[in-house]
């Protein structure tokens, strides 16, 4: 069971590279890199818009108070895709397109939702919430550095004290 996972990279390198060799073989060596340059670049800018597409909805779903767990798992794929996409080789491209394909996404999505657990954080202190009645104050700040010390009072003739300020009105 521990060289399972060499197992498989060496069975995929194999696979790869006995395409690759067929591929040549009709199409042209010149011919075939350009298909496997093509093809990551076309993966790359369709994992791209998909992803900003799938984030988008994300944040639509986490506004309205629902779970993005859907969304989560279709950004999984599409990072995997986006791998599978980078790497050279057709087998791999192959099973990058299949995870781009919307049917695939939804199966995976439908096998993994149960294993998924999504919390969702409350209100943690503050704010006008259910759960604070807090107050918000807005402004400014400035602090100068020579004058924190320094406090200047000028009395001019309103500031000075009256004696009656302090008697009774009565």
């Amino acid at each position: 069971m521990r060289w399972l996972p060499l197992a498989l990279i060496f069975l995929l390198a194999y696979i790869e590279i006995s395409i690759f060799i067929k591929v040549a073989a009709v199409l042209g060596v010149f011919v075939t890199l350009l298909l496997v340059i093509l093809s990551s670049c076309v993966g790359i800018s369709l994992v791209r818009n998909q992803g900003i597409k799938t984030f988008i909805q994300m944040q639509q779903k986490l506004a309205a108070g629902e779970s993005p767990a859907a969304e989560m798992v279709k950004s999984v794929s599409l990072i995997l895709a986006g791998f599978l996409l980078l790497i050279p080789g057709f087998f791999t491209d192959f099973l990058g397109l299949l995870l781009l394909l919307p049917p695939i996404q939804k199966s995976l999505t439908l096998k993994l939702m149960p294993h998924l657990n999504i919390y969702r954080g409350g209100n943690f202190g503050g704010g006008s919430g259910p759960m604070g009645g807090g107050n918000t104050f807005d402004g400014e700040f400035q602090r100068k550095a020579d004058d924190r010390y320094i406090v200047e009072h000028h009395p001019d003739e309103d500031d000075k004290p009256t004696d009656n300020r302090f008697k009774d009105d009565k």
